[in-house]
């Protein structure tokens, strides 16, 4: 029963670490201002293991094999991103992707998986209970092959794991503090220790770093991320590019309340802020990825909103590897206890940005983390009115970020013009982006009507402020 539980409350739609705020209710909106990133908060010498003693509650996740598709066929999430197109200019190789998450499963279609260490207990990083981190993985460095039509978006790259978080696991000393039941799968992990996952990254060799996890609060709340915030300056001031998700909302949970659109005073959006998003607010030191629909190319609804909003990519119809290990398969759905989950949530947005970022880096070794985001967002396809706070400078396009003439024209603040890919030899199929860049206005319409529909989510984590 504990593992129905954990499963049907955490594995539908990606992985998110929510913050307790000074109130349990929902907090009236107030101006939020940018974090202001204090370089002294930054921790170096923090031990690569969990802070307290820690113990699993609940059995590892159950992935559902993909076997009632056609795998020779690409998913749409795939065919979104025109990948053998792009693996004609770069295929990712000389990079290391870190994947700060719950663990990664080696896998036969992953090359090198280095070790990064342990948050969670006392293993290597190289397990995933979860069946997420993997996932993660898969997408942006699975190998090709000839059995189906998957593969990551840098086939080339090597992936460093740390496991900093995961939903089968507690804190022995849970009920002493205080804390709920620990049955239900709260799981395990904090912005404390992902700020040290990050340092730990850099300091490994990391060239990209992929963050799928979030910490939310209300605008009034306190996260006390100084120490994340000083983390991921300090890998974006040693030139290693940070790709993070923008957040799922789930009903119930920190991350409950989506940041409306912006009144035509608010020229920045900051004032308009309802839920805080960390590390995604971070900008410009992180590049934020919201998730948008693979089939139709619209804004996901269940994507948090706002003004640190980066760029998009498809965080539905997802498939990638199986993390139980000795498995050489492919999965599309979690098991719940209620039949199978789709994957789905910016999650998995963000490793297809992460993949596009490690192919422009083997591409274009000479450009700074500054320089690469710049050309990932300026290369995104968008509605021409500039970025906004729901998918930021559009939807990416790695064959674009790889071949485009940047150097013609200076950026503008204002504006999110795309640029036209080379025409392959044989044209991708164009639709979702199209719909994406007309369905923008409406889809926010749509957003609104479905709010109030509990979303799947695949963690809530409840944490003790002092765990920041």
């Amino acid at each position: 029963m504990r593992a129905a539980v954990r499963v049907a409350r955490t594995l539908g739609v990606g992985l998110a670490v929510t913050a307790l705020t000074s109130t349990l209710g929902a907090a009236p909106a107030v101006a939020v201002t940018p974090p202001t990133v204090d370089s002294r908060a930054l921790v170096r010498s923090a031990p690569v293991a969990p802070t307290e003693k820690t113990e699993q509650r609940t059995l590892c996740a159950a992935p559902r094999v993909a076997g009632g598709r056609d795998l020779s066929i690409p998913s749409a999430a795939q065919r979104m991103m025109n990948l053998p197109e792009a693996w004609r200019f770069s295929r990712g190789a000389g990079q290391k992707v870190a994947v700060i998450d719950t663990g990664v499963t080696p896998h036969p279609r992953l090359g090198r998986v280095q070790a990064g260490g342990d948050y969670v207990s006392n293993g290597n990083g190289l397990s995933d209970c979860d069946a997420h981190g993997t996932l993660v993985a898969g997408i942006i460095a699975a190998r090709p092959s000839s059995a189906d039509a998957f593969a990551g978006v840098a086939p080339a790259a090597d992936i460093l794991s740390i496991r900093q978080s995961s939903g089968a696991y507690a804190a022995k000393d849970q009920r002493r503090r205080g804390e709920p039941d620990p049955t239900v799968g709260a799981g395990y992990g904090s912005v404390r220790t992902l700020a040290s996952a990050v340092v730990r990254a850099v300091d490994l060799g990391s060239t990209v770093i992929n963050i799928s996890e979030v910490a939310c609060s209300t605008s009034a709340g306190r996260l006390n991320d100084r120490a994340l915030g000083a983390a991921v300056k300090y890998a974006f001031d040693r030139d290693v590019v940070v790709v993070v998700a923008a957040g799922n909302l789930s009903q119930g949970s920190s991350c409950g309340e989506q940041n409306p659109t912006p009144a035509a005073a608010d020229t920045t959006g900051w004032n308009s802020v309802r839920t805080i998003a960390s590390p995604a607010w971070f900008t410009p030191y992180v590049l934020t990825v919201g998730s948008v629909d693979a089939g139709t190319g619209a804004p996901s609804p269940f994507s948090l909103h706002g003004p640190w909003l980066g760029v998009a990519a498809p965080g539905t119809d997802i498939v990638s590897l199986d993390s139980r290990r000795g498995s050489s398969g492919l999965v599309d759905a979690q098991q719940g206890d209620q039949g199978p989950v789709p994957i789905l949530g910016t999650s998995f947005a963000t490793p297809y940005v992460s993949g596009t970022v490690a192919l422009v880096r083997a591409r274009y070794p000479k450009l700074s983390a500054a320089e690469v985001i710049e050309r990932v967002t300026r290369s995104a396809h968008a509605p021409g009115t500039g970025r906004d706070g729901v998918i930021g400078h559009g939807v990416i396009d790695p064959v674009a970020a790889l071949t485009g003439d940047l150097a013609a024209e200076q950026p503008d603040a204002t504006k999110s013009k795309a640029i036209a890919a080379p025409t392959p030899q044989s044209p991708p199929d164009t639709t979702a982006r199209t719909v994406a860049v007309v369905g923008v206005g409406v889809s926010i319409l749509v957003i609104a009507a479905v709010l109030g529909i509990a979303m799947p989510h695949r963690r809530v984590k409840r944490l003790d402020p002092d765990d920041f």
